[in-house]
């Protein structure tokens, strides 16, 4: 509501006595004080109501009007029912200080106002609450009509004025109508540090704002970019963005293809080639990817809070091409066609989304051809727990960094191996858990310190004769013999099935 419009209400009767070059101030709120100085009570925007109950002189007019000048008010309406007219001084200072000032009627009441303009803000706001819904609609019938993001960004700049981009936490820009006058990648590096959201960037002036921070973690988060301060933004507005954050998150789920035909036949292929079946082939020829073409294998894991589905969503932002990507439990596994140097760039590329990836594993195993995917897809298993061992926020191993019998263990079928294992480890296990006998770790660390018995007794802080006692044991429970190399071979490979 402007100031103007007081003058068209027929039952104030208001008179503009000074400052018709500031008619077209807005109207935020109605105050009536009979303070000499009310500016603490002030925000900014307000029609004051005064009776003068405060003059007591000319001195007093000049010290009333600065206070509510410095408060940012609108205008000034007073009435004077003692001495019937306004005090000279008083329309003197609101010429200097450029504050409007309206005359009051003696017959009309403050009351009298106070409703009138409250009831003509709150139809105002209710009118902009409708144009806001309708807008909303608008949005929404863009979406459901798959014209993706941009339509909709154009309209809010078209009708509004506010220019938003919406963009990934790599820095992909997702939707925007105008150049972004920003570097993408700091903005998203930004996005992901920020302490809390929204977030105000002052240099290139814009606010950051999470798409659906209540339910997806930041790093597979979108967020929107938007020209201005947010905190200097009207209600209004900002429920404006909220509404385009909410149907941003609707497009985000749209192209998220775990619920599409594609999306279930890379979950299926992950699970077919994680089992070794040889219906990996007929699958593979359904997503339209060249069977000849060789695939890189890669296994990841996260924690600090971020669900697997999410994780799913990191790596789909940051491998290349059309990776074929599926969860098995809490890990995601990743077939990626054509990508021959697929670690250092998936190291790179996770390390720029570090702020938001407190804790990330992940192995790649060397090229392999569609009927081999079950061993790169073991590979890949083996590197990423290397990985996990290491520190860091993203930990990334590639087959190059695997020893030799890793990559034969990787080869050999799951029953084989869990046989191997179990046939060698199952009596000191079962041993160890009747009489607390240790004799798994005694295995392990004497061959860690190559069948030596006193470096073995030193890192076990015993006495080599108990070294020598419970390697005795762990002979007469196997069947072995740990001076033969065989025998300590077969138990290192066991030990490293576990």
């Amino acid at each position: 509501m402007k100031l103007r419009a007081l003058l068209t209400m027929p039952e104030l009767r208001l008179r503009a006595v000074t400052g018709e070059d500031g008619l077209d101030r807005d109207i935020r709120w109605v105050v009536t004080t009979d303070l000499l100085d009310p500016g603490r009570y002030l925000s900014g925007g307000e029609l004051v109501l005064t009776g003068l109950v405060w003059w007591t002189g000319p001195g007093d007019s000049e010290a009333f009007v600065r206070a509510l000048a410095r408060a940012g008010v609108s205008g000034l309406a007073a009435g004077d029912v003692i001495r019937g007219s306004l005090p000279p001084d008083l329309v003197a200072a609101c010429r200097r200080n450029h504050l409007p000032l309206f005359e009051v009627p003696e017959d009309v009441a403050f009351a009298t106002v106070t409703e009138h303009v409250v009831r003509h803000l709150s139809t105002a706001r209710a009118a902009d609450l409708g144009a806001v819904l309708d807008r909303h609609r608008q949005l929404i019938a863009g979406l459901t009509h798959g014209t993706g993001l941009d339509p909709l960004l154009d309209l809010l700049s078209r009708d509004l004025g506010m220019r938003c981009w919406v963009l990934t936490p790599t820095g992909r820009l997702i939707a925007g109508t105008h150049p972004l006058d920003a570097d993408p990648a700091a903005l998203a590096g930004e996005f992901l540090a920020a302490p809390r959201l929204p977030h105000r960037l002052p240099g290139p002036d814009l606010s950051l704002l999470p798409v659906a921070a209540e339910t997806t973690s930041r790093v597979a988060d979108w967020f929107i970019a938007c020209a201005g301060d947010w905190t200097a933004w009207p209600a209004e507005r900002r429920a404006l963005t909220d509404e385009l954050a909410a149907i941003v998150a609707l497009e985000r789920a749209r192209q998220d293809d775990r619920l599409s035909a594609e999306g279930r036949l890379s979950q299926e292929l992950v699970r077919l080639a994680a089992s070794g079946t040889d219906d990996v082939l007929p699958h593979l020829r359904l997503t339209g990817l060249d069977p000849d073409v060789p695939f890189t294998a890669v296994s990841a894991t996260a924690g600090g809070g971020l669900r697997p589905g999410e994780l799913r969503t990191v790596l789909a932002e940051v491998l290349p091409g059309r990776p074929l990507i599926g969860l098995l439990g809490d890990e995601a596994i990743a077939l990626v066609p054509s990508a021959p140097d697929l670690a250092p760039a998936l190291r790179d590329a996770l390390s720029v989304l570090s702020p938001g990836l407190p804790d990330l594993a992940a192995g790649v195993s060397k090229p392999a051809a569609a009927g081999e995917l079950r061993g790169a897809v073991e590979e890949a298993r083996y590197a990423r727990r290397l990985a996990t061992a290491r520190t860091g926020p993203v930990r990334v191993v590639g087959h190059d960094e695997l020893a030799t019998h890793v990559l034969l263990l990787a080869s050999v079928p799951d029953d084989v191996r869990q046989m191997f294992r179990e046939r060698l480890l199952d009596p000191l296990v079962t041993y160890d858990e009747e009489h607390k006998a240790d004799l798994v770790r005694t295995l392990e660390t004497f061959l860690q310190q190559s069948g030596s018995w006193t470096r073995c007794a030193e890192r076990l802080h015993l006495h080599v004769n108990s070294v020598r006692y419970r390697i005795q044991r762990i002979e007469d429970l196997t069947g072995r013999d740990l001076s033969r190399l065989e025998d300590r071979v077969d138990f290192f490979l066991a030990l490293r099935l576990r």
